[in-house]
């Protein structure tokens, strides 16, 4: 490879670190909010919206990465991207926002009935971000139309069996992520309902990914070819083997957040098996990173600014985990 070359390989690694880390992150607290929408025990709602609210508006951080990182480094997709999914695009950052207005501003309700009120916008808001977010997800990999650099759609490419189908997978996926985070913060009955919970969930999103790689590769003749490579399923389906059997026996240990690491390895390998899918294109059908990429003096200006921005946001997150650490015990509400 040439230099160019080089330089947007790690280019598309920061974009797809950035977005990675707001999908296991977020979609975790999403998942809590999900959850939290349809528990009747104000208590258990409580202690559940105590668990995420210290660090939700950090995970948040990875999506501002993974936007700004996309215009500046690939401004040709973005250009592509944006207004095949003006809609969904609108509907995630609103859910977002009605997500963070209902979190923040619960514990300021006037009486038990506005409170239920506000946790059922958190719910609605949880749903549709996540949502969203695969439909999205759906949209690109089943291809945006465009040439030249030019989205040449009808702007209805979102509304697909397809993309549909995607973002109910991924609240699904997404609520169980929530339920493992919640077996591992929380305990007594609270964390007993979160154990059915996971178990269920964890079984219905394994199904679903399942049915989706498998539609996946009727999309396109490209995606079929490399995830049928002996070097792609063959690590992968013993690594999805060995998740599937250490979440199958994380529950009988002491340690309550296997299960959730479980389910965050499932989540990286099926978005490592969409990336090698996708690989090199960044908008199929046919533009690849290196037709979308922007100068390379503007990528090297932003993956110094990543080099810096990554690191601290991660140590950030950390800390955040560390300082709030523990089981939340269920309080009056």
């Amino acid at each position: 490879m040439s230099g160019i070359d080089w330089i947007t390989l790690l280019a598309a690694g920061a974009l797809a670190f950035s977005v990675l880390n707001y999908v296991i992150l977020d979609g975790t607290d999403l998942g809590v909010g999900v959850l939290l929408g349809v528990t009747r025990c104000a208590r258990q709602r409580r202690a559940m919206a105590v668990t995420i609210l210290p660090i939700w508006d950090a995970n948040e951080t990875w999506l501002a990465l993974g936007g700004g990182g996309l215009l500046a480094l690939f401004p040709m997709a973005y250009a592509i991207l944006l207004p095949a999914l003006y809609l969904p695009f609108i509907v995630m950052f609103l859910a977002l926002i009605l997500r963070a207005v209902a979190l923040e501003f619960r514990d300021y309700a006037l009486n038990d009935v506005f409170k239920r009120c506000i946790d059922g916008l958190l719910l609605w808001g949880s749903l549709l971000t996540g949502a969203a977010q695969g439909v999205v997800l759906g949209a690109l990999m089943q291809g945006i139309p465009n040439h030249d650099g030019q989205y040449t759609g009808n702007g209805r490419e979102w509304s697909g069996l397809f993309p549909l189908f995607c973002g109910a997978v991924l609240v699904t996926g997404y609520t169980w992520l929530g339920a493992c985070w919640l077996y591992w913060r929380t305990e007594t009955e609270l964390q007993r309902r979160s154990r059915l919970q996971a178990q269920v969930l964890g079984i219905v999103t394994v199904v679903l990914l399942a049915v989706l790689v498998a539609w996946t590769t009727t999309l396109d003749t490209r995606y079929a070819q490399r995830l049928s490579q002996p070097l792609v399923w063959g690590p992968a389906a013993a690594l999805f083997l060995t998740l599937i059997i250490g979440f199958s026996l994380s529950w009988r240990g002491r340690w309550d957040f296997l299960p959730l690491s479980a389910a965050l390895g499932l989540f990286v390998l099926a978005f490592a098996l969409m990336m090698i899918a996708m690989y090199p294109l960044i908008v199929p059908p046919d533009l690849t990173l290196q037709a979308a990429a922007s100068s390379p003096a503007s990528q090297k200006f932003m993956l110094v600014g990543f080099a810096v921005l990554i690191p601290v946001t991660l140590i950030y997150n950390t800390y955040g985990f560390k300082v709030f650490s523990g089981k939340i015990h269920p309080v009056r509400d």
